[in-house]
């Protein structure tokens, strides 16, 4: 069987949050649009999507709040310095002063990664 004929992309991302709301005021100011908001059992839900990027955020207050419970999100960009000079103009934890680069693909990716509300990484990318 041929698992790549049935996957078109990620479908979303999973982060437990102590916080929902201060999760979702995050994610929307970074351009994140809240596609759906509901409920699983006690636990409010949120659909936060940014393109083909969806990210399902639950408040369980059960998250683990530190690094290494979720690696990062990568998100696919174009022209990372001008989005590097407005996250660090914007005032988020940036994990990295500058923008980063690795030998990775045909011609390179440029990258940095900063810190979410839930201690997870959020790397940008852009591959050359």
């Amino acid at each position: 069987m041929d698992i790549k004929s049935f996957c078109t992309g990620i479908q979303h991302i999973g982060i437990p949050t102590d916080d929902i709301e201060k999760t979702i005021s995050f994610y929307t100011g970074l351009g994140f649009d809240v596609a759906l908001r509901t409920s699983n059992g006690d636990e409010q839900v949120a659909f936060l999507r940014l393109k083909n990027l969806t990210i399902e955020t639950y408040q369980n207050h059960q998250a683990a709040l530190k690094p290494g419970a979720i690696d990062h999100i990568a998100i696919d960009v174009k022209d990372i310095d001008a989005l590097f000079a407005q996250v660090n103009a914007g005032g988020y934890d940036l994990l990295d002063s500058q923008v980063n680069s690795l030998p990775f693909w045909s011609n390179g990716i440029r990258y940095f990664t900063m810190l979410g509300p839930n201690a997870e990484k959020i790397e940008f990318c852009e591959i050359l």
